[in-house]
């Protein structure tokens, strides 16, 4: 990295001087948190090898496990959690999960053989009703501390942070009821999971108090793209003008299922996302979506986690982040029926 040409390539992709970047190269303290950030991202991106002085001895290892990538607001939360413990220190070690393939649990195991001074569940067992919580107990009764993200019980001893699936629906729904729309469906995942029963909570509430004479129809299915075009096939002979659907992937099978019936997105029915993954906004047509606060969230896990590991208590009563309507092409006024 002594070259100009590099050292003006790093410049330029941080937007500081040449100057700024030998100082950081050359480990120089007079260079401000934010600057030094941007000139190692840069080294990053460009695909430049850090200096050995600058590689930081890890404050510890943190195990994050999260659930399969293919819906891409998991490989987010990875990402934004990576991000934070990085900032602080801390090594990240991710665990991902596919149908058939290594288990929560099994991962836990292999993380406690690492040694590791934490753990951060995204979606994970935690969130499944039907899940045995005794797995989490014995953690902690080894003394790892943990925290839970999206999806809560109250049976643990554990900081949890969630999005408030209830609140999300009735932004959602409001939405939906100023285009006009009284027959309004839910696509959801399986119900034993805790978002999917908050989510359907929230719809039939909000439907209830914003539609008395409209209808509500509501189908558990599969969180995956499939899943939400079946779904949205028994909205539709239900009579359903306007879709809710539990994740973005899920929008996307409802708009695949719209579509095979001739029926136009939004023209004929309106399709809202939950997440606001990566490229919704670029999807045909751009996705009305609920926007999860994943770096907030990650940020809020991470650092009550750490702040357990120091041998503080981080808060036990779970922590609600309000999801933001996003307003796309997605969603429009209600077909005129004769």
């Amino acid at each position: 990295m002594q070259g100009r040409t590099r050292l003006t390539d790093v410049a330029d992709q941080a937007g500081v001087s040449t100057a700024t970047v030998s100082r950081v190269l050359n480990g120089k303290p007079e260079v401000a948190a934010d600057t030094r950030k941007a000139v190692l991202a840069a080294l990053d991106m460009l695909g430049y090898e850090r200096p050995e002085r600058l590689r930081p001895r890890s404050a510890g290892l943190i195990g994050l496990v999260v659930p399969e990538l293919t819906n891409p607001v998991f490989p987010a939360f990875a990402q934004s959690i990576e991000s934070v413990l990085s900032t602080l220190g801390y090594t990240p070690l991710l665990c991902t999960q596919s149908p058939g393939g290594t288990t929560e649990d099994q991962y836990v195991e292999m993380l406690l053989d690492h040694g590791v001074d934490g753990i951060v569940f995204v979606s994970g067992l935690h969130a499944d009703t039907d899940a045995d919580v005794d797995r989490y107990e014995r953690l902690q009764s080894k003394g790892v501390p943990f925290v839970l993200v999206n999806g809560y019980t109250g049976e643990l001893d554990a900081a949890a942070f969630s999005t408030d699936d209830s609140g999300s629906m009735e932004l959602a729904v409001r939405h939906l009821v100023s285009q006009g729309h009284t027959s309004l469906g839910l696509a959801i995942g399986p119900e034993r999971f805790v978002p999917a029963q908050r989510k359907r909570a929230g719809f039939e509430h909000a439907v209830g108090a914003l539609l008395p004479d409209g209808a509500a129809h509501v189908v558990p299915t599969l969180f995956t793209f499939e899943g939400g075009q079946a779904a949205a096939g028994i909205l539709l002979d239900q009579g359903c003008t306007a879709i809710i659907c539990g994740s973005d992937l899920m929008a996307l099978g409802a708009v695949r299922a719209a579509r095979s019936r001739g029926l136009s997105v939004p023209e004929d029915v309106s399709v809202v996302g939950f997440d606001d993954s990566p490229l919704m906004a670029f999807t045909d047509p751009p996705l009305t979506t609920l926007r999860q606060p994943v770096d907030a969230m990650s940020h809020a896990a991470v650092t009550s986690l750490v702040a357990e590991i120091s041998g503080s208590r981080a808060p036990r009563s779970e922590l609600l982040f309000v999801a933001e309507l996003i307003v796309r092409g997605s969603t429009a006024a209600a077909p005129h029926r004769d």
